[in-house]
């Protein structure tokens, strides 16, 4: 049994490192393409939002003395680099992928439209949708919950390096306690930061749940789409 049949898989940039620390590690991204292609095999249209921290933040530009706006457009193609490098791994593996864009890059990707990429999710392809919301001083978190509401997804899955979502940071706090499932208010009186406040009211608003869990382990994704106690879930 299938517990989501759309679903909008949320990563960072940061992911992509895997052991190198920078840029992209070819080893991790295959693992990412190959935990993705199992759900689209189990029946599940899949939605792909990918950060650019890895290359480039915005913010990391602001603080050197950048211009916000410039800073944020340069972290948004930062974000179509990393697209484009999972969808070629995923076309390495046989899966149909279309890359759609806030911001116009011809001939690179489409430009991201709500009848576009509910076109191609129903058609069984993979849409990875880069360039954020194609807006400065917006994150990726947002633009996940954007773009999460508009292709009307059954979920945000925000896949990170840990299990969950914990009392305080667990790879700092061994006595962090994990959280099972939160509601949105317990989530934001506690000042647990799942996605940004932007991001997280969008879904609050819009009863978007966020499903919160380690990408890193191998199958978990799948696991996950079963039905499975994975991660942590905020409705």
């Amino acid at each position: 049994m299938i517990t989501y049949n759309r679903i909008l898989l949320k990563l960072s940039g940061e992911a992509l490192e895997g052991a190198q620390g920078y840029g992209i590690d070819p080893q991790r991204l295959a693992v990412y393409a190959s935990e993705i292609k199992s759900v689209v095999e189990a029946g599940v249209q899949v939605a792909v939002v990918i950060g650019g921290g890895n290359i480039f933040r915005g913010l990391q530009g602001t603080s050197e003395g950048m211009d916000r706006v410039q800073g944020d457009y340069m972290g948004m193609l930062a974000t179509v680099i990393n697209s484009m490098a999972i969808q070629a791994a995923l076309e390495k593996l046989g899966v149909q992928v279309k890359l759609l864009s806030g911001l116009a890059i011809d001939p690179i990707c489409e430009a991201m439209s709500r009848r576009r990429a509910i076109g191609y999710l129903t058609e069984g392809k993979v849409v990875v949708i880069a360039a954020g919301t194609g807006n400065p001083y917006f994150t990726t978190d947002s633009a996940s919950a954007l773009r999460a509401i508009e292709i009307q997804a059954d979920a945000i899955l925000k896949g990170t390096r840990v299990d969950g979502v914990y009392t305080a940071d667990p790879e700092k706090d061994p006595s962090a306690v994990k959280y099972n499932t939160l509601t949105y208010a317990e989530a934001y009186e506690q000042g647990l930061k799942i996605m940004d406040l932007t991001a997280f009211t969008l879904c609050r608003e819009n009863k978007m749940p966020i499903v919160v869990f380690n990408m890193n382990q191998e199958g978990n994704l799948l696991k996950l789409i079963h039905g499975e106690a994975i991660g942590t879930v905020v409705s």
